[in-house]
């Protein structure tokens, strides 16, 4: 039996994923305050913040998204960036897909619903180390889930209290986030690079191109790296 061939689904996994997201959990409350706030501001209702949430699920889109809204309503637009800012996900999912291969569809896509930048870089943490437990991003994406709709719906109902994030530090939260993942996920200067090849190309194309293209362009460029790297 081949090491991807060993892939397990337990409830012990996926309460582990809760457990090792709880500090990402504790970030993403304070960001869904925030966009909760900006939310409310934007003219959008609780329910339609909280539905925007559940549906959407990706705090960048939904904050890109804010900046959009305005009457009458760009829907082409806003499908759009959406889109682009969620490409991402096609490079995630295809990291995960010979692992997720081994389950049934059910698992593979009842889980990969939940993934998002945080429990995915800790699923593929857990797998560098040789740890086959796939519920570890159904637990830990569910966690957080639960933490960004109610932190939303909270930072809507009590956004008038709250109308200057930055003034309270919130608006640092998202950054601090992708900066404790960078830091776990770190091996040494094998990583130097296609985590410098993706940051110089995000950067051009935030310069240089309209819209989110940084985001995927960037994580493209650093794939490629890290696949030439690898081949060498």
């Amino acid at each position: 039996m081949t090491d991807k061939a060993a892939v397990t689904f337990t409830w012990r996994g996926a309460l582990e994923g809760a457990k090792r997201c709880l500090p990402i959990e504790i970030s993403g409350f304070a960001i869904g305050l925030v966009f909760g706030v900006l939310a409310g501001q934007s003219g959008l209702s609780a329910a339609e913040t909280v539905l925007m949430s559940a549906l959407v699920y990706s705090g960048a889109a939904q904050f890109i998204v804010l900046g959009l809204w305005a009457a009458p309503l760009p829907v082409f637009g806003i499908a759009l960036t959406t889109l682009v800012v969620g490409l991402r996900h096609l490079l995630m999912g295809a990291a995960l897909s010979p692992y997720f291969s081994k389950l049934g569809r059910l698992k593979a896509y009842g889980s990969v619903f939940f993934m998002a930048d945080e429990n995915w870089a800790l699923m593929m943490s857990e797998f560098s180390k040789g740890k086959r437990d796939a519920a570890f991003l159904l637990g830990g994406g569910v966690a957080m889930f639960l933490s960004w709709t109610t932190s939303t719906l909270i930072g809507r109902t009590v956004g008038g209290t709250l109308r200057d994030p930055e003034r309270w530090g919130l608006d640092f939260a998202f950054t601090a986030v992708f900066l404790a993942l960078l830091v776990g996920m770190w091996r040494g200067r094998l990583d130097l690079l296609p985590w410098a090849t993706a940051a110089l190309v995000a950067v051009a194309a935030h310069t240089w191109l309209p819209g989110q293209w940084y985001i995927l362009l960037g994580g493209l460029a650093g794939s490629l790296a890290g696949a030439v790297r690898r081949e060498a």
